[in-house]
């Protein structure tokens, strides 16, 4: 295992190269679990250039642990990250969308994206009306009652969201969030010519 693993998979609080028994408890002084991963890899690999990894796992671990800590004012809300990311899309574009559009703008696939489009409606949150020239093309609105919810929860799960990154001084943040855009924006453009 790598140190881009992110751990989700286990749901532990160690990545699988550095758990309990690794020697450095994790980790290890002044580090975190990437750290303790990373180290171990230069001791296998000390002629390998393990920068990538610092990055790339500590997104990852990143990633695994805010899934794993879930979003604390859309579950008592009983909505999933993926279904407010919808319901969000629909909100700030302010108009209808398809469900093609929706898994654009969500990063979703469109099963995915159907499937959460069905629960929605069933709890009145949206309204789908069927395109007057073409009977196959859906479009999707939030209704009154999905358009108050995401306006009642967004402040609250901004704050929620706040307190996550509280640890990270505010002038770091938004040089954490910049580096972000600027990796995110070059993975965007250069994902799919990688994978070629």
């Amino acid at each position: 295992m790598t140190a881009t693993d992110g751990g989700a998979h286990d749901g532990g609080a160690h990545d699988g190269a550095a758990g309990p028994g690794s020697g450095d408890g994790g980790t290890g002084p002044g580090g975190d679990t990437v750290a303790a991963v990373v180290r171990q890899w230069r001791a296998v690999h000390p002629d390998l250039d393990t920068g990538p990894m610092e990055i790339i796992g500590r997104i990852n671990r990143c990633a695994a642990l805010l899934q794993q800590a879930e979003d604390a004012p859309l579950r008592r809300a009983g909505l999933s990250r993926a279904e407010f990311d919808l319901l969000g899309a629909l909100r700030r574009t302010g108009h209808e969308l398809t469900p093609g559009e929706l898994a654009r703008e969500t990063f979703s696939s469109g099963a995915a994206v159907t499937k959460r489009l069905k629960q929605l409606t069933e709890r009145g949150l949206v309204e789908r009306r069927g395109d007057t020239r073409d009977r196959r093309v859906a479009h999707v609105r939030l209704t009154d009652a999905g358009r108050d919810l995401v306006d009642g929860i967004l402040p609250e799960q901004l704050a929620y969201e706040s307190a996550v990154l509280s640890g990270v001084a505010g002038s770091r943040q938004g040089e954490l969030a910049a580096l972000l855009g600027g990796l995110l924006g070059q993975l965007e453009g250069r994902l799919d010519a990688l994978r070629a």
